[in-house]
């Protein structure tokens, strides 16, 4: 099998586990993060991202949720991220099978960009450490705190929603490596 043929398996494997858990978590507690503003988001974002990073520095987690946990934690609040970016907050819910369409759409955008780069640097994610995408996810978090501080201008940088992107597909590196093993 070509790399970008297993890429795009494991890809969607990843993207399988996390709409899984985000569909359980829309039927316990419905879409209630719509009122957050995508700042929130970005500071839930960091919350766990900052949770992997203290793992992996003291070797052991005292709460029960583990590093997987939290990416998987971190792809789907950056898909709700996403959705909060082209809706706005809203005390309105969004009905469950609009929810899961619109979480899917930009979990699909994200492989198509990872895609795109992914032929560009030739699967150079592989040779990665996953300790470096935490890492990574950190850094997107200060640019887009960064951009949200600037109201969302940008003199020459891409936006709030490449940063999402980016963290998303960073967090799915990091779940492939998780689930299939350091290759």
């Amino acid at each position: 099998m070509q790399f970008m043929d297993r890429t795009t398996q494991q890809f969607d494997h990843v993207i399988s586990i996390c709409s899984s858990i985000y569909e359980k978590k829309m039927q316990d507690y419905g879409t209630a993060w719509r009122i957050l503003r995508p700042s929130s988001m970005t500071d839930q974002i960091y919350i766990k991202a900052q949770r992997i990073r203290s793992i992996e520095e003291k070797g052991v987690s005292k709460v029960g949720e583990g590093v997987r946990d939290e990416y998987i934690g971190i792809i789907n609040y950056c898909a709700m991220a996403l959705i909060q970016l082209e809706r706005g907050p809203a005390d309105e819910e969004l009905e469950p099978e609009e929810a899961l369409n619109l979480y899917l759409t930009h979990l699909n955008t994200a492989k198509t960009l990872m895609l795109a780069k992914n032929h560009d640097y030739d699967e150079a994610w592989r040779n990665m450490r996953i300790s470096s995408y935490t890492d990574l996810i950190l850094m997107k978090l200060k640019r887009t705190k960064q951009i949200e501080d600037n109201k969302g201008e940008t003199l020459i940088s891409e936006g709030i929603d490449a940063n999402y992107l980016d963290m998303i597909n960073y967090a799915i590196f990091a779940m492939i490596k998780i689930e299939f093993g350091e290759e």
